[in-house]
């Protein structure tokens, strides 16, 4: 699967609550309906997965906010004693599982009208990602070379682009990088040199790409420099007043543009 075109499902959790304070949920249902078929809470711990004690406080507290005991137990001791959903609680359980069937049947024809929907909300929270650095790259990874300190990463964006990182392993194994992972190349405008287009100037950046000037952003010190790679793709440069001036920056002129991979940050959606 395309990891920067996922195939999106709807899922959303019900729970009952009192006056704003949460009853329960599946989990806690599933516990009752466990103490009606078994009769122990013991057991009905067991089979939801959760311990003795876990399981009497959620049902102290779900007694509590009912303002009815929902299971009634006998005496007996810390297992010892049979317990069992009082008529109240039977009911809850019931209207439970009927409400959860028609909330999943919701969910369904909800998750089939979406559309695009999903996939926007995807892209909403890569854009709500905050950074100081000018120019972001949202690709995938196609190669990860690990050296004796150091790993090169990378990272392909949707329309073809190529970007060099270079980060240390502990950075790799902490973002999760693998091949095909979807991660984010950030680079300051500051970190972007610009070059004569069609000149064969050798530089030590691994990033090297060819553009056009697409505008030109003039400041009381510096102008920042948007080149145009493609369609898409646009980098941005930062260079004094003088530079430009000097360069005879303008839009529409052929210019190349390079930074160095230690430059690049790699960043993951959370």
């Amino acid at each position: 699967m395309d990891n920067l075109n996922p195939t999106f499902g709807l899922e959303a959790d019900l729970k009952l609550s009192v006056k704003g304070q949460v009853l329960g949920g599946k989990l806690q249902v599933l516990l009752l309906s466990e103490i009606d078929k078994c009769g122990s809470i013991t057991h009905a711990a067991k089979a939801v997965g959760v311990s003795y004690k876990t399981a009497w406080d959620a049902i102290e507290t779900m007694n509590h906010l009912a303002g009815t005991p929902l299971v009634a137990r006998a005496a007996g001791g810390k297992g010892g004693g049979g317990s069992q959903l009082t008529a109240r609680g039977a009911q809850l359980v019931e209207n439970f599982q009927l409400i959860e069937a028609a909330h999943q049947r919701y969910l369904t024809e909800i998750a089939g009208q979406t559309g695009g929907l999903l996939d926007d909300m995807l892209l909403l929270r890569r854009l709500s990602m905050k950074t100081s650095a000018r120019n972001q790259f949202l690709g995938k990874v196609v190669k990860i070379t690990p050296g004796v300190v150091n790993a090169e990463v990378v990272l392909r964006t949707g329309n073809g682009v190529d970007v060099v990182a270079v980060i240390t392993h502990d950075s790799c194994q902490r973002l999760g990088l693998t091949p095909d992972a979807e991660a984010f190349a950030l680079v300051k405008s500051s970190a972007v040199m610009l070059l004569p287009a069609g000149q064969n100037i050798q530089t030590s950046a691994r990033n090297h790409y060819s553009g056009r000037i697409s505008r030109l952003l003039p400041g009381a010190i510096n102008t920042e420099v948007l080149v145009a790679l493609n369609d898409i793709t646009t980098i941005a440069a930062t260079v004094t007043n003088v530079s430009a001036e000097q360069m005879a920056l303008c839009e529409g002129v052929p210019l190349s543009v390079a930074f160095n991979e230690s430059s690049v940050i790699i960043a993951v959606p959370a």
